[in-house]
């Protein structure tokens, strides 16, 4: 039957890896309807693990320079497409305070961030760009409607 639950089971709910409304938003090449996934469901992002732990976020970046591109991805089998060849790829998964928190600390480091890079509906934006696309959390809103 659905619904029941063992209470003795303390194995953690697997989290997405994979988000429909992103996927959709980069299938019709809509700025505005990424901006909206973004801020409402989840993001795939690559891990780097070294020596078994897995708790960076992996960037990548071109010879001669020190600046980074952030990949995020509509699900986790997107990324994988994008590294074929390693054994065991990784990710987390991450919202759009974790976005906007990895942006503001990284910023100045990161050069670009695309979304889907292995295809099939590849996009890119500009750190600062996509700051402004999260705008703030609504519980961080200050409005004054009293």
């Amino acid at each position: 039957m659905g619904g029941v639950t063992d209470p003795t089971d303390t194995t953690p709910p697997t989290p997405p890896t994979r988000s429909a409304a992103l996927a959709t938003a980069l299938a019709a090449q809509d700025v505005a309807a990424v901006a909206y996934a973004l801020r409402n469901d989840v993001v795939i992002v690559p891990q780097l693990v070294v020596n078994g732990q897995g708790e960076q976020v992996r960037v990548f970046g071109r010879e001669g320079t020190d600046k980074r591109m952030l990949l995020l991805f509509s699900s986790a089998e997107n990324y994988v497409r994008m590294v074929p060849d390693e054994v065991d790829p990784q990710v987390m998964v991450g919202d759009a305070q974790w976005l906007r928190d990895f942006l503001t600390v990284h910023r100045n480091v990161l050069e670009m961030v695309f979304f889907d890079i292995a295809g099939p509906h590849v996009m890119q934006a500009a750190p600062d760009d996509l700051m402004a696309a999260l705008g703030t959390l609504p519980e961080t809103d200050s409005g004054d409607d009293a």
